[in-house]
């Protein structure tokens, strides 16, 4: 999965919040002063270029959706962030979140309790 830009990301939650939409929608989701629309056109035909949206044509026009769910989208970034920034340890993820004081030992327990729960709740 390609990597996205800021802008990327931030045209992508509106799909994944709004669902279906034309540029013409998408440009009105914006506050004053609003993007062009040339300019979130080339945006979204780039993001459905990397596989991220596709469209529906109505005469000639077209009406865009997210072809890759947000949680896929999460689940790889967080992944590509794992193995860039720890040689592909969640462990070492955990560890350095542990140490930076961004999760509590406490929470930490609870999220191996939960982990554990859902373990044995798998059919087996």
């Amino acid at each position: 999965m390609k990597t996205l830009t800021a802008k990327e990301e931030e045209i992508m939650g509106f799909f994944w919040e709004k669902g279906p939409m034309f540029v013409k929608q998408l440009v009105e989701l914006y506050e004053e002063p609003r993007p062009h629309f040339n300019t979130l056109s080339t945006i979204v035909r780039g993001l459905e270029e990397k596989g991220y949206l596709s469209h529906t044509a109505f005469g000639n026009t077209y009406q865009y959706h997210a072809i890759v769910s947000e949680e896929e989208f999460r689940r790889k970034t967080l992944r590509g962030v794992i193995s860039k920034y720890f040689n592909n340890s969640f462990l070492g993820a955990v560890s350095s979140l542990v140490k930076e004081e961004d999760i509590s030992v406490e929470e930490l327990k609870e999220l191996i309790r939960q982990v554990e729960e859902g373990q044995n709740e798998k059919p087996q």
